[in-house]
């Protein structure tokens, strides 16, 4: 989900549950901030944070906060992004973050949640178990943005974005990783990534997993690699800005320069992204 500073028809997750294997809500760790060596890490196995989505109503405010409004967000999105729980609302076990479409009105709202101030994270894997909106205009994303601007002139690009997971309603299936820095993004057409077509991924729940180290940032379907993206020596913060804590971002956008590429079919609303479970695991000294 890229910046620069996505005819209603019944919804067919009204009774839906979410299953997932589920742990007990785990004990809160502090990540250090500490500058590990690469060689001196591994990935902790045990759960350091989570939100399993237990409750009913509102998400978490101790986890998740809210971006507003709706200026285009550097895309030139259409959606505004409200609070509301018609937009994002923890029920049956998930969070729904659901995009919907005001015929009389012309307008579209959805959700765009982040955890910048209560869960801001140095290192470390963050694992998502989602289903994905479908229809052309809707562009969910799982991503993280850094949580100061230690770097350059401006937050983006110069202090990294890191994009877990990236749909466009118009390329139905098809899972695109990315990361943006001063160097590398898609401004200048040299931003590193990759996708895969995954194919089921409006039906069937995956887990989107992202594994940053401090000399690589690895990105995942189902525990799969898709995407590596590694720190080379000679690299300055214009290319590796990824040594300070950054924040998890959940969003349905709708329309915008990629999502709304090839229009806005306003006949899928309401869709929404369903959200089993946010988990994270830390990067600990061996």
């Amino acid at each position: 989900m890229s910046v620069v500073l996505m005819h209603s028809v019944i919804p067919i997750f009204t009774f839906f549950f979410c299953g997932g294997n589920r742990d007990s809500t785990p004990t809160q760790t502090v990540t250090s901030s500490e500058n590990i060596q690469a060689k001196e890490y591994r990935l902790s196995d045990q759960i350091a944070w989570s939100d399993e989505f237990n409750l009913h109503g509102a998400p978490d405010e101790k986890i998740w906060g809210f971006d507003l409004g709706g200026n285009g967000w550097g895309n030139n999105e259409k959606e505004v992004y409200t609070k509301d729980l018609k937009n994002a609302k923890v029920k049956n076990g998930c969070l729904y973050i659901t995009a919907l479409y005001d015929a009389k009105n012309k307008s579209y709202t959805s959700a765009r949640l982040k955890t910048k101030g209560n869960k801001d994270f140095l290192y470390g894997k963050i694992e998502v178990r989602a289903k994905l909106p479908k229809g052309k205009g809707t562009w969910p994303a799982i991503w993280a943005l850094a949580s100061q601007s230690n770097y350059g002139t401006g937050l983006w690009p110069d202090n990294g974005e890191i994009d877990i997971m990236e749909h466009v309603g118009f390329d139905q299936g098809r899972i695109h990783h990315n990361i943006h820095t001063k160097a590398f993004n898609h401004i200048l057409g040299t931003n590193k990534g990759n996708n895969r077509l995954v194919g089921n991924v409006s039906d069937s729940f995956h887990v989107y997993s992202l594994e940053w180290l401090p000399n690589r940032i690895t990105m995942l379907i189902d525990g799969q690699k898709n995407f590596e993206f590694i720190r080379e020596d000679w690299y300055t913060w214009e290319e590796w800005p990824f040594d300070k804590p950054e924040h998890l971002l959940l969003n349905v956008a709708i329309g915008g320069n990629w999502g709304g590429k090839q229009g806005i079919d306003d006949r899928i609303f309401p869709q929404a992204m369903i959200v089993d479970y946010v988990r994270y695991y830390e990067a600990v000294k061996k």
